[in-house]
């Protein structure tokens, strides 16, 4: 009986393909379908049969398998099927799912590949699913691929053919990717929706007050009437919009006033109080700055009840890393925090959790960036023992490794005395010298050799303090390793002026806060007088402060505006997709006992 009901369940199911097909000219094909059944019953079906029949089930499954996520299997499925065999509306079909599949794994390269077959030229013949399907693919794949204005057409072409919860989740990622674009990318051309998208986010990317980038938005709307973001701002636009009409008027500043952190937190608390009597004297007004204890806090959730009942709008604040990974570890705050040091855990915290500081991975990054840009490629590192040499090894290889760098070996620099070796290991030199004996013993006679170094190092990143960087500098020079550039993060600079300490540093590449490398900025000089420290290693934390308070109205503006930038004394300030606030930092390079200032790439 059940043999009997088999091939009748294969024409049922067959009759069910072509029923939910497309209709479409002979010699487009038809589309597969999806029906009601399983993989392997749509396999069974197909068979080893090569028929167009057996083809349509073959795709289905294929695509049913991506539907439930089983990507090696809707792969292994796909290559099931012969694309050359297949009808033009099939070839599409199976592209847009290659396409797919591609991006599953990462590769947007391989995506625009198979999204370039010939039978993709026809796309315009077939249903309107279908072009949506195909085109989100393309600008997918256009976007991870970086082609960020490509993606932004590709998605505007086909908003018209979206609807209801669809159109709206496509409207805000036409946002999101005209927002990422940097200012000179952001000029008009043909298309009037692209203008107008491309002419909105820069007039959100002019940072200032956010009632005067409110009234910049609110002049495109008066200008674009009938545009889609001017029918309907983009959610984070919307979010801006209500902030501009609720001004911040309290702020509290949450440190330590006593313990290890107390000096860090005074720097950070005159810093910030700097720039809070700067904006009074420029006849702003300034929110009023409530005054916490963190070392006296029985918890977290007792310091926030207390901040709402006086009516605080955002905290500033803790500086303890203990408690601001307490903080990330919530699902949501009860008042937006900028807290002023990272969480330790990697994990995404709370949407209300902000997170600043002058972490060493940020500088051995920033080392990465411009090594990359100044055209090196392959790298050795030289960072202290221990934890701290650990992370920010760590956080300069993966950078470098991601840019497409290679770190062909490192050393973790410990006693003094072992320097010397440590640097002729990194360079070979012993391997050199062992030719250099081996050719003596062939010859049986002395010969003038004089070791010599690798030649595949492009430059040296270093982490050292100042009395470490003074050691490695000579000592690269007598083990021939002397014209080796090398970038350093800014450890090595007390930003003291002392010609005879720079002379050892001659010639270091080194990152380094605006703080400290323009002694002639007014607030500095102003600060620097009522706190001396402010002209040294301290005042990379005055800095830090300056910076909190000048990032207090702008947290939502960042977020809104991924591409956008604060230009702080710290650094030049970003917001990253897990809200903590990323420093791009100025070079300078130690010359002849003096401190040179470098352009931004040196090529």
């Amino acid at each position: 009986m059940i043999a009997c009901l088999r091939p009748l369940y294969a024409l049922s199911l067959a009759g069910l393909l072509v029923a939910c097909a497309s209709s479409p000219t002979s010699n487009l094909g038809e589309l597969p379908r999806t029906p009601q059944a399983s993989i392997e019953q749509l396999l069974q079906q197909a068979g080893d049969s090569q028929s167009e029949q057996a083809n349509l089930l073959r795709l289905s499954a294929a695509d049913l398998a991506y539907q439930q996520k089983k990507f090696a299997r809707a792969a292994a499925i796909l290559e099931q099927v012969s694309l050359a065999d297949l009808k033009p509306a099939q070839q599409v079909y199976a592209s847009t799912l290659n396409a797919e599949l591609a991006l599953s794994r990462d590769n947007p390269k391989a995506a625009l590949k198979a999204l370039g077959h010939p039978s993709l030229a026809r796309l315009g013949e077939l249903p309107v699913e279908q072009q949506v399907r195909t085109q989100l693919a393309r600008a997918k794949a256009l976007q991870a691929n970086g082609q960020i204005l490509a993606a932004t057409r590709e998605r505007i072409f086909i908003a018209p053919l979206l609807d209801a919860e669809a159109a709206e989740r496509n409207h805000e990622s036409i946002w999101e990717l005209v927002a990422s674009l940097p200012v000179e990318q952001l000029t008009a051309n043909g298309d009037a929706d692209l203008s107008g998208w491309l002419s909105l986010a820069q007039a959100a990317k002019a940072l200032g007050p956010l009632q005067a980038q409110q009234a910049a938005i609110d002049d495109w709307r008066a200008q674009h009437p009938q545009h889609p973001a001017a029918l309907r701002l983009p959610a984070p636009l919307r979010e801006l919009q209500e902030l501009s009409s609720q001004p911040l008027s309290e702020i509290a500043l949450l440190l330590p006033q006593d313990g290890q952190l107390a000096s860090v937190a005074r720097a950070l608390r005159d810093g910030f109080l700097a720039a809070h009597y700067q904006a009074q004297q420029s006849g702003q007004n300034p929110p009023n700055i409530r005054f916490y204890d963190s070392a006296q806090l029985r918890s977290m959730d007792d310091f926030y009840r207390q901040a709402q009942a006086a009516g605080v709008q955002l905290v500033v604040g803790p500086l303890e890393k203990h408690l601001v990974t307490q903080l990330s570890s919530q699902e949501q705050l009860p008042i937006t925090t900028l807290a002023l040091n990272y969480s330790e855990s990697a994990q995404e915290g709370p949407a209300q959790l902000f997170q600043f500081g002058l972490a060493a991975e940020d500088e051995a990054r920033e080392v990465a960036r411009r090594a990359w840009a100044d055209g090196m490629r392959r790298a050795v590192a030289l960072v202290p023992r221990g934890d701290w040499g650990d992370r920010v090894l760590a956080a300069f290889r993966d950078s470098w490794q991601a840019a497409g760098g290679t770190l062909i070996a490192a050393e973790h620099v410990d006693q003094p005395v072992k320097l010397a070796q440590q640097i002729a290991d990194l360079f070979q030199l012993r391997q050199s010298e062992a030719r250099a004996r081996r050719l003596r013993n062939t010859l049986g006679a002395a010969i003038a050799a004089q070791p010599s170094r690798r030649q595949d190092v492009d430059f040296i990143f270093l982490a050292a303090t100042p009395q470490q960087a003074q050691q490695i500098k000579p000592t690269l020079a007598f083990q021939y390793a002397g014209d080796v550039p090398v970038y350093a993060t800014s450890h090595l600079y007390t930003g003291n002026h002392s010609q005879a300490q720079y002379l050892d540093l001659n010639g270091i590449r080194f990152c380094e806060t605006p703080w400290l490398l323009n002694a002639d900025a007014p607030l500095r000089q102003q600060v620097s007088s009522q706190w001396p420290q402010a002209g040294g290693s301290l005042g990379r934390l005055y800095a830090m402060g300056i910076d909190a308070y000048r990032l207090t109205p702008r947290l939502n503006q960042l977020k809104a505006l991924p591409d956008s930038r604060l230009d702080g004394l710290s650094g030049s300030l970003s917001l990253n997709p897990a809200q903590r606030i990323e420093r791009q930092l100025p070079w300078a390079e130690f010359r002849d006992g003096q401190i040179q200032t470098l352009p931004d790439s040196l090529n």
